[in-house]
């Protein structure tokens, strides 16, 4: 009996007083829960305006970025527009191994990657590379011409963009003409696989480089001069003062833009590309983008394309 009395005791304490703990965490929790209730409603009176102004781009979100994701079950479906999703038939991941299994899997992959590794190795350092020699002009008139005519191609549409490559690599285009002048015979250069590549990338630097150089120049007009002045007084030239001076200035902005370069390495925009590919480039010019457009759009594969 006295066993029993002793067990009770040591219950009523621990599941007792857990109990009462348990309450009270309740209890603070819920007073908690009205406490950001009330604030959240105070705020939204202080603020009403400016939540009314964020209303439009929080639709817009909802309404274009979240409600479609209902539509990437279709990639798990043999979808039929007729029957909609609901109706169409389960097919599991029948889509997936479709595309990995298929003999084009490796190239539209292997050319993405590529693609964009080119693109940082040389189109990502040639604004920097312009920053720089912009920012080492004296003359001022020269210094915004400069500017002016390397902004330009970007403010330029990319299909017009893509129609003056095609004719300055037709072979009766410019590109064939200067050539010409050192013997080599005229051809189209858009029709040969191992030139797309390199008129990918460089067309891409051309129409982009004097707009990503803009960061640089903000980065630029930052540097104290008196740093190029007590290096100069310390008898460093031009291009020490560019060595020691400018470009480690430059070094955090360049660090985090190739860092957010980086994360879309696996990700190749398909308007240029169909624009520019045919059927004799596929080999190199095929990305992940342009086949699901093929497959998913134009063959009307939308599960596929999903």
């Amino acid at each position: 009996m006295r066993f029993q009395h002793i067990l009770k005791s040591i219950e009523k304490k621990f599941i007792g007083g857990g109990r009462v703990q348990l309450m009270k965490i309740t209890n603070r929790s819920t007073l908690e829960n009205q406490a950001f209730t009330k604030r959240l409603w105070k705020d939204l009176k202080i603020n009403k305006l400016v939540y009314l102004m964020a209303l439009p781009v929080i639709v817009y979100y909802l309404l274009f970025h979240y409600v479609p994701l209902a539509g990437v079950s279709i990639a798990f479906q043999d979808y039929n527009a007729f029957k909609g999703f609901l109706g169409s038939e389960w097919v599991g991941f029948m889509q997936f191994n479709d595309f990995l299994t298929s003999p084009y899997a490796f190239r539209v992959v292997r050319n993405t990657f590529l693609l964009n590794v080119l693109e940082i190795l040389f189109g990502f350092p040639a604004p920097i590379i312009l920053a720089l020699l912009i920012n080492e002009v004296r003359g001022k008139i020269f210094k915004q011409s400069v500017q002016t005519l390397s902004y330009m191609p970007h403010f330029i549409s990319l299909v017009v963009i893509c129609g003056m490559t095609v004719d300055f690599t037709a072979s009766t285009g410019l590109i064939n003409d200067i050539a010409s002048w050192f013997g080599v015979e005229s051809q189209n250069l858009l029709m040969k696989k191992e030139f797309f590549r390199t008129i990918y990338v460089s067309s891409g630097i051309w129409q982009h480089i004097g707009w990503g150089s803009i960061i640089y120049l903000a980065t630029l007009s930052t540097i104290d001069p008196g740093l190029y002045e007590a290096a100069s007084i310390d008898g460093a030239g031009r291009l020490k003062k560019m060595l020691h001076i400018t470009i480690p200035a430059l070094i955090p902005t360049i660090i985090i833009l190739l860092i957010m370069r980086l994360g879309h390495i696996m990700s190749e925009g398909f308007e240029k590309i169909i624009l520019l590919y045919n059927p004799l480039t596929y080999e190199t010019a095929d990305v992940i983008a342009s086949y699901v457009y093929r497959r998913g759009l134009q063959e009307a594969n939308y599960s596929f394309g999903a």
